[in-house]
């Protein structure tokens, strides 16, 4: 059987998050944070040039639940947009709505308010199938319903990212959108 980019990015993921557990030192490593002062006593994240973590913050999570819902969202929105897509052009996608999501979340965060998890990336594959998703058979109204609940709960539960989220849904969106266009 054909291994997708969509199982592999799970994959991923999940060993990094089974790392974590077995060395926590990793997520702060990882995490994405403008600006912190770590127990070496060092100033570490983005804006000590540590650019890695705009990317890096899709690879530690705040707990198996944290881990479970975003790894079922990308298995349920992966796998048809790879389809749609093709791989190559599924994980521009991915990885724009990674970036956009964790740029947007550093401009809009405190300095020292650190970021975990592929959510911000996620939302831009809801971004991606609200732009793709007719062509593919999807009902597109679903997918506002489910973004309206995602946000919602963003605002509501404290700890919750919604500034990466809203930058991963602009950039994936976006990004599919020129991709479509490229395709014609």
């Amino acid at each position: 059987m054909k291994r997708t980019a969509t199982t592999s990015l799970i994959t991923v993921i999940c060993g990094f998050y089974l790392l974590q557990l077995v060395n926590p030192d990793i997520e702060q490593k990882l995490f994405l944070i403008n600006k912190a002062i770590l127990s070496d006593g060092l100033i570490h994240g983005v804006g000590a040039g540590e650019w890695y973590r705009v990317l890096t913050v899709a690879l530690v999570h705040g707990g198996l639940m944290h881990l479970a819902f975003n790894m079922y969202a990308l298995l349920v929105l992966g796998n048809p947009l790879e389809k749609a897509f093709g791989k190559s052009k599924f994980l521009a996608v991915f990885t724009i709505a990674l970036i956009t999501g964790s740029l947007t979340s550093l401009w809009l965060n405190p300095t020292n308010s650190p970021s975990v998890g592929a959510s911000g990336a996620l939302f831009g594959l809801f971004g991606a199938m609200a732009v793709v998703g007719r062509r593919i058979g999807v009902e597109v109204k679903s997918i506002a319903v489910i973004l309206v609940i995602n946000f919602a709960i963003g605002f509501i539960l404290p700890g919750i990212d919604w500034h990466a989220h809203l930058g991963g849904l602009i950039g994936g969106g976006l990004s599919a959108f020129v991709l479509l266009r490229k395709r014609k």
